[in-house]
């Protein structure tokens, strides 16, 4: 690319195709089960086995491993396999700044509410 090339815009959000506009109406269903959230947010600084997840957030390991199939299948999260435990962490900046800017949002003190 050379410096004169625009930069790549993203795409406008109105000109979703209908089947782009499932998957997101999906991803926004899954990131509305808390349990995920916090899933996402506990991998968000470094990645993590189902054990230590399952530790941090007392829960079960099966329903950690449900809940990260999940999460994986929507391309929220991924794995890398070290010898017998895979680390999960957020899958990539985009998620990662959804989830941080939208903490940042509800954190903020809101007039008249």
């Amino acid at each position: 690319m050379s410096s004169q090339d625009p930069a790549p815009q993203p795409p406008e959000l109105n000109a979703l195709a209908p089947g782009q506009l499932m998957i997101l109406a999906e991803t926004f269903r899954l990131l509305g089960d808390p349990t995920r959230l916090r899933i996402l947010m506990t991998c968000l600084d470094a990645p993590r086995s189902v054990g230590d997840i399952a530790r941090s957030l007392e829960l079960s390991q099966t329903l950690v491993s449900h809940h990260l199939r999940l999460l994986r299948g929507a391309r929220l999260m991924r794995g890398e396999r070290q010898s017998r435990q895979i680390f999960y962490e957020v899958a990539d900046d985009h998620v990662r700044d959804v989830l941080t800017d939208m903490a940042h949002h509800i954190a903020e003190e809101h007039g008249g509410f």
